[in-house]
């Protein structure tokens, strides 16, 4: 039997995809908001296409706040920017 591959879902484009192929950002347990590369990171997470338009998609829609479950600031928005042009 074939192993199954995970599939999450864009914020940006709606797309379902492997999980591998997706960067997660995560609401960690006491509160910050963060790049997650391992994916590993308990919390509640997003995932995104590499694709820096899906970042901005999820964002003009406020689709980021509403899976993260809090209000993400404009400086974290920033912060998450830099973070993910790292990787």
């Amino acid at each position: 039997m074939p192993k199954k591959i995970p599939q999450r879902m864009c914020l940006g484009c709606r797309q379902m995809k492997p999980k591998k192929e997706l960067t997660r950002i995560v609401r960690t347990v006491d509160g910050k908001i963060e790049v997650d590369p391992t994916g590993k990171k308990s919390g509640r997470g997003a995932y995104f296409c590499k694709d820096p338009k899906c970042l901005e998609n999820a964002l003009r829609e406020d689709r980021l706040s509403k899976a993260l479950d809090i209000s993400v600031s404009r400086e974290t928005v920033n912060r998450l920017k830099e973070d993910l042009n790292k990787i």
